[in-house]
């Protein structure tokens, strides 16, 4: 086994940064990628024009890449945000408005897999209260992303680098996917497993992939410490990644790695491998 026998997605909001967004895709093409996933690409609006939304998706289509993963509005991410699902206020506004759009977005591609980054911990707030929100958020986003027949991801950070975001553990955010999954019935939420950030964390990856790969709806990778490229670090990842498939896991794989030379950083992955299957 090993990575040829996996599906890889080039994450287009951490690596070709240096090119604008437009000219993304492209380069993932050229790099011999046919799949591509993006955070939600316009930090300042949850509802950009809709001429923007058109020409992304024709850079998509004219570089011949399928987008497989998007995120939700989540405020300024890259940034001190994580998210807005559990901010009150503005945030939680903006989130509500871009449901749809994204939701809608997602579809005139064929994205199937829709991720709600669930937000900090705010100063004076009573977690409880935010939990709430939070909810109430995700099953209006769950029905959302059924209506377009895609999947709703919940995702854990690390603590080290997101120390005000609550879902820092594998079980704390399958319990999130299993309240929405109650709440709304439809059972189309499901966990982002990210390698690096359950490692960051400390736990014992391999036994997350046992326990939870039949909840897993997107997998995305990279190296610790750094979060470089695979082989840069000490992570086993192509043997977590062989776990992975042998669990029945048969997604996407993200690449959500840094790298100052995105062209460059490839080599560890064979050219054969690289478009989707």
């Amino acid at each position: 086994m090993g990575y040829t026998d996996q599906r890889f997605d080039v994450n287009l909001s951490i690596l070709f940064t240096e090119l604008p967004l437009l000219e993304r895709p492209a380069a993932a093409a050229a790099a011999g990628f046919t799949a591509v996933e993006l955070w939600w690409p316009w930090i300042d609006t949850a509802t950009p024009d809709q001429s923007e939304l058109d020409a992304l998706k024709k850079a998509l289509e004219d570089a011949g890449t399928q987008l497989v993963g998007l995120n939700f509005y989540a405020g300024r991410l890259p940034g001190p945000d994580r998210g807005a699902v559990s901010v009150p206020g503005e945030e939680s506004d903006r989130f509500r408005a871009n449901i749809d759009v994204a939701a809608d977005f997602a579809a005139s591609v064929g994205c199937k897999a829709l991720n709600a980054l669930y937000g900090n911990r705010v100063e004076g707030v009573d977690p409880a209260v935010q939990d709430e929100l939070a909810l109430e958020n995700l099953v209006l986003a769950a029905r959302a992303a059924d209506r377009v027949g895609a999947i709703l991801l919940i995702e854990t950070l690390n603590k080290p680098e997101s120390p005000l975001y609550p879902l820092v553990s594998a079980p704390s955010a399958i319990e999130i996917v299993d309240k929405v999954n109650a709440a709304t019935g439809l059972g189309n939420a499901k966990f982002l497993l990210d390698i690096y950030h359950l490692a960051m964390n400390g736990e014992d990856v391999s036994q997350v992939i046992a326990r939870y790969a039949d909840r897993t709806g997107h997998v995305q990778i990279a190296d610790m410490p750094g979060r470089g490229a695979p082989g840069t670090g000490e992570l086993p990842l192509e043997q977590l990644l062989d776990e992975l498939t042998k669990a029945g896991y048969d997604g996407f794989v993200g690449l959500e790695y840094k790298a100052a030379d995105a062209a460059a950083s490839f080599g560890w992955l064979p050219t054969e491998a690289r478009a989707a299957k």
